[in-house]
């Protein structure tokens, strides 16, 4: 239920704070919501990799996202902004010894670790001209750029040889934004979104389905599925690194 309480004041904060743009924009749209996050894949700092759910015993956590769209007028490009928070912490295990930094960890002896994976999209879109107009408000595409800041700290503790380590690194990685959306009927609206990138082995993508119901006036909820991936190698930092869920949104357009 905490959650929830939470998610119902960030909610409220960001009505109070976006709202007035609606003055000197076409259009806002803001929503709050909580993604289950479930991950696989493998992480390793100068060292070999290390299975996040088979070593590190990472689960399904579940955590509060938000994200704003701010229609601008005239030839100004549009904005797409959202916060995508990311955080797991287990105790671990593991047969053999394993480096990790320029520590060593010993094998079949106990320890925790945390990863966070955050990242924040800021995007530069365009719609498609005329489409939504000829199609009578049902269907829309939009296309543009999106910057994505990936800020990763990942951290090994050994309590029982009093051994630990931790990295941390900032990430930006430049991204394509694609979005649809499809309006059959007036309060309900089937919603798609793809950012993505691939450059040498590395890739980083986002792919986000949405179905949006709008009971009464500017509110509405939406559901749907997000399914994430990033693979790179970079200051001896070497991660390939999937997240799946479901997620759930509380949110309001003008």
């Amino acid at each position: 239920m905490r959650k929830f309480y939470y998610l119902g004041g960030i909610f409220i904060l960001v009505l109070i704070l976006f709202a007035p743009l609606n003055a000197f924009a076409l259009g806002v749209e803001a929503a709050v919501g909580i993604w289950m996050q479930d991950p696989s894949g493998d992480l390793a700092y100068k060292g070999e990799l290390l299975s996040v759910k088979d070593e590190l015993n990472y689960d399904e956590e579940t955590r509060v996202f938000g994200r704003v769209k701010i229609d601008m007028p005239l030839f100004i490009p549009n904005i797409y902004l959202m916060a995508t928070p990311v955080k797991f912490e287990e105790d671990g295990s593991k047969n053999t010894s394993f480096k990790f930094g320029d520590k060593t960890f010993e094998g079949n002896m106990p320890f925790s670790s945390k990863l966070k994976l955050n990242h924040y999209d800021v995007a530069l879109y365009y719609g498609i001209p005329f489409l939504k107009t000829v199609t009578l408000g049902k269907f829309n595409l939009e296309a543009g750029l999106n910057m994505r800041i990936v800020d990763l700290k990942a951290e090994i503790d050994q309590p029982s040889t009093g051994i630990s380590e931790s990295e941390s690194l900032i990430l930006p990685v430049p991204m394509l934004y694609l979005g649809a959306q499809l309006k059959p009927v007036k309060y309900l609206s089937v919603e798609v979104e793809a950012r993505g990138i691939v450059y040498n082995s590395d890739h980083c993508y986002d792919l986000i389905g949405r179905l949006k119901v709008q009971p009464f006036g500017p509110v509405f909820l939406a559901g749907g599925y997000r399914y994430e991936g990033l693979k790179f190698d970079h200051s001896d930092v070497n991660a390939d690194i999937t997240l799946g869920g479901p997620f759930l949104e509380l949110g309001f357009v003008f």
